[in-house]
């Protein structure tokens, strides 16, 4: 698939007969997305928003599908994980929060191992606009265009792509990485796909307190891409020790504090935005 998801990504929904997973299934659709299965054991005669559910996932492989969105309850997602990796779904994107840390490394192993894309846990998905969206991010704020956004924050997400598309901009690709300690993804991993994209003209992260992906990243800019990126730091005001949402959001011993971070972007050329509404004017 060219950069994650496009308009012939095939996606099965794990836990559709959920709440979440009935309304995003729904929403997704919406949006032009292939829904091609419903994953919920025991419940293979009914369907969801038109959508056929099917007991396992590998019951679907005849549809041929290559990604999955997971929404189940957090105890069950390392086993609905798993069983998308062994039938050969090539993208897993865990929309469930407070997914065990053990189960999420032992995730993030398999999928590694056989070279597997997984995005999230606890984020709001990805979407390319006028293609396909995998994930919970509004239908209406997108416009397509030649803006690439990754974000560490779902709600900031939202903010940041509305502000684009009010000031005239438009997406090529919105990937939410998740607020947990460990994801799928990293800055690192999508601004690889980002650079290399011939539909992406300009860049934005939008990072937040805790870790070092933002400094990371930052190096990788300075060495490594040649489009316009800017960025936002979310948690600028947060006391040392105090979680601000996300787990992974936390600042100790002095790391992972929005100083070092701004500091990380300004080295590397990459302006930082005040506030988020700021990102267009950055762009220009």
């Amino acid at each position: 698939m060219n950069n994650y998801v496009d308009a012939n990504t095939k996606v099965i929904v794990q836990g559709i007969t959920g709440h979440q997973g009935k309304f995003h299934s729904g929403e997704m659709i919406k949006f032009g997305t292939k829904v091609v299965a419903g994953i919920s054991p025991g419940k293979s005669s009914e369907k969801v928003n038109g959508v056929q559910i099917y007991d396992t996932v590998a019951d679907t492989m005849h549809l041929a599908p290559n990604a999955s969105m997971i929404s189940v309850p957090a105890p069950y997602v390392k086993d609905a994980a798993f069983e998308a990796i062994d039938s050969g779904i090539r993208l897993i994107y865990i929309l469930t929060e407070h997914v065990p840390f053990h189960d999420t490394m032992e995730i993030f192993y398999e999928a590694s191992r056989k070279n597997i894309t997984l995005i999230g846990p606890n984020g709001p998905g990805i979407t390319r606009p006028g293609m396909c969206k995998i994930g919970i991010m509004p239908n209406h704020i997108f416009k397509r265009g030649d803006v690439a956004v990754a974000s560490r924050s779902g709600t900031l997400t939202y903010e940041i792509v509305g502000a684009l598309t009010n000031s005239g901009y438009g997406e090529s690709t919105v990937i939410g990485l998740g607020g947990d300690p460990v994801v799928g993804l990293t800055f690192i991993d999508v601004l690889k796909v980002f650079n290399d994209d011939p539909d992406t003209k300009k860049i934005v992260l939008v990072g937040e307190i805790g870790g070092v992906n933002e400094e990371m990243a930052a190096d990788y800019i300075k060495h490594n891409v040649k489009k316009k990126v800017v960025a936002y730091i979310a948690g600028r005001s947060a006391p040392p020790g105090k979680r601000m949402g996300h787990a992974g959001a936390i600042i100790e011993k002095g790391s992972g504090t929005a100083e070092s971070k701004i500091k990380a972007f300004n080295s590397a050329g990459v302006q930082v935005a005040d506030f988020p509404t700021d990102i267009p004017k950055l762009l220009k």
